[in-house]
């Protein structure tokens, strides 16, 4: 991976992606369809123009209004992509990145959705869940190098 790019993919490495470092805006999005997509309180993108994007496999679609799809791996589901249908940009996950901590969000949309606990969770208390060390445990994830791509 070059110093000037960001490069991520799905759980299984199935689909994977290499962007320009910096993206034209970073974001978190409390709306229901990011929450009923991610199954979680707010999806975080960055956007970047799509022609940028070098796809290594490639995202299933997912038409979720007349306006937006949204793409993920067809293998594990990893939600990955948001975009305008007839837009010149895509929105990538952010925590699709290889280094989630490379890109933070600076905007939030549609705040007034946010579910109410989600701005309490610093407050709650924390435990580690570690079960690397089990004997047992198989990890099926890419943990490939973001090089080898």
């Amino acid at each position: 991976m070059a110093e000037d790019e960001l490069t991520g993919g799905c759980q299984c490495g199935a689909v994977r992606y290499r962007v320009p470092a910096t993206p034209l805006r970073a974001s978190v999005c409390y709306c229901r369809m990011c929450q009923r997509a991610s199954g979680g309180p707010f999806m975080a993108f960055m956007r970047h123009a799509a022609a940028d994007v070098v796809w290594t496999g490639q995202p299933a679609i997912f038409r979720s209004s007349n306006f937006v799809e949204r793409g993920f791996c067809g293998a594990c589901g990893t939600p990955l992509t948001y975009r305008w249908v007839e837009g010149p940009n895509i929105s990538l996950t952010l925590n699709s990145l290889d280094d989630p901590e490379a890109v933070r969000p600076e905007l939030r949309y549609s705040p007034e959705t946010e579910v109410s606990w989600c701005g309490r969770l610093e407050g709650l208390p924390t435990k580690q869940m570690d079960v690397t060390g089990d004997a047992r445990f198989v990890n099926h994830q890419w943990t490939g190098s973001p090089t080898a791509d």
